[in-house]
Parts: C-alpha cells; structure tokens; sequence
C-alpha cells in the first residue's frame, strides 16, 4: 500500500464533492485565521499611545488564540482528507483582508483596524458555518467553536476599549 492511499483510507464518509466542498470551506477560514494573526502581529508592532502595554499584550494573547484556532481548523481539513494550504503565497493570494499601512498607529487607531478585520472574519465564518451544517456536523462544530471564540474577542475588544456610556 502507497503512503498516498493509506493516507486516503478510512475517511469519513463523505464522498468527494461533499469533501471538497466542505474542505474549501476550512481552507478559506485557515486563510483569514492566518491573515489575522499576520495583521495582529502588524499592529502589535506598530500601536502607539496611552493604550500601548494593554494592547501590545492583549494582541500577543489574539494572535495565539487565532494560530490555535487556525490548526484546529487545518487539522480538520486534513481528518477529513483535504490538505490546506497555509503558506504565505497562498495567504496573500486569497485571504481578501486589507492590508494595513506600515507604521506607527495610535491606539485608538488600532483598535478601530482589529475590530474591523475581527468582525470581517467572524461575520465570513459564522457564514461558512451554515454553509457547513448542509453538509457535515462535525466540520461545522469546529467552525462553530471558531466563531464563539472570535465573537468573544470581539466583544472584549469592542467594549474594553469603547468611550464610558
């Protein structure tokens, strides 16, 4: 038996058009969860202002959370039989996130740009996971478990940082 065909047998059932379907799903969400991490670490490098060791330190915490995030939807990419693809080239290719400008930003700036992508990712997954509750539960609670984090993160930063009501 090849490595190719053992790495190929006994897959979920889920047949080749439903795999692959279901494995775009996760490879689109890797690449956003990467790009994320990517951008975080961007604005870990350049926030400036009074906000500067909360956020600094709150971005290191994000980015862990989304590169952890980001294998446990690539190891379920790969459980399923689909290989991702997370390399840069790939990234840059297809993840759709602006980019930001290089340099220092103000905190508030900061926080304005990582709400904004944060939401943009958490409102594509929580899309992703109803495309995938047609076709397969148990890709669609990993998706599931990405987005109950990335919406928590979400508020954290969204009201941590939001002027006194």
């Amino acid at each position: 038996m090849t490595s190719t065909s053992q790495a190929t047998t006994h897959l979920p059932p889920l047949g080749t058009h439903v795999r692959e379907e279901v494995g775009n799903e996760l490879q689109a969400l890797l690449v956003e969860l990467i790009d994320l991490s990517l951008i975080g670490k961007q604005l870990h490098w350049s926030v400036v202002g009074r906000m500067f060791r909360e956020l600094h330190l709150q971005l290191d915490e994000l980015i862990d959370s989304w590169r952890e995030l980001g294998d446990l939807v690539a190891e379920r990419a790969v459980t399923i039989g689909y290989f991702p693809d997370g390399q840069s080239g790939t990234v840059a290719a297809t993840s759709g996130l602006a980019p930001l400008e290089r340099g220092p930003l103000a905190d508030q700036d900061v926080v304005s740009e990582l709400t904004f992508r944060l939401a943009t990712v958490a409102e594509r997954a929580r899309e992703r996971m109803d495309r995938l509750g047609e076709f397969d539960a148990a890709s669609q609670d990993v998706v599931i478990e990405v987005v109950r984090a990335l919406e928590q993160q979400l508020w954290m930063v969204r009201v941590q940082f939001a002027p006194a009501a």
